[in-house]
């Protein structure tokens, strides 16, 4: 057996505004995006860089609510940069928050962020001599 590939599937409680923070925030790209007959979102792709991620709106009345409905999450999102000072900045400007700021550690630069829908994404830049 062989894995290909993990992909995010994030629940929000505004898809459509979650699709513009990601848009504003990463420069992602709208690969898809499925409404209900009701308008809600329930599957929305977005890429930037080798990046993708899914999304959809949450659904009271079964498990799918966001981390705001669920008072958190217990899932950070760890994600690779070659500038963390930069995308934090980017982040910051597109209206997500500062959990802990952008710093040095043994293993390279790291931050996070929580964005508006309650998701905390960990920034993570590799120290240049750190191979790991």
């Amino acid at each position: 057996m062989t894995y290909q590939n993990l992909l995010p599937r994030l629940i929000v409680s505004d898809a459509n505004a979650a699709i513009d923070f990601y848009r504003k925030a990463f420069g992602a790209e709208e690969v898809a995006r499925f409404a209900d007959d009701d308008g809600k979102v329930v599957h929305a792709e977005l890429r930037f860089g080798p990046v993708a991620i899914t999304l959809k709106d949450e659904d009271p009345g079964t498990p799918d609510m966001g981390p705001a409905a669920l008072d958190g999450s217990p899932v950070i999102l760890t994600l690779y940069v070659s500038d963390a000072d930069a995308v934090s900045a980017q982040l910051v400007g597109a209206g997500a928050t500062v959990v802990f700021p952008v710093g040095d550690s043994p293993y390279g630069r790291m931050g996070r962020l929580r964005d508006p829908f309650g998701h905390v994404w960990m920034l993570h830049q590799d120290a240049p001599d750190f191979a790991g």
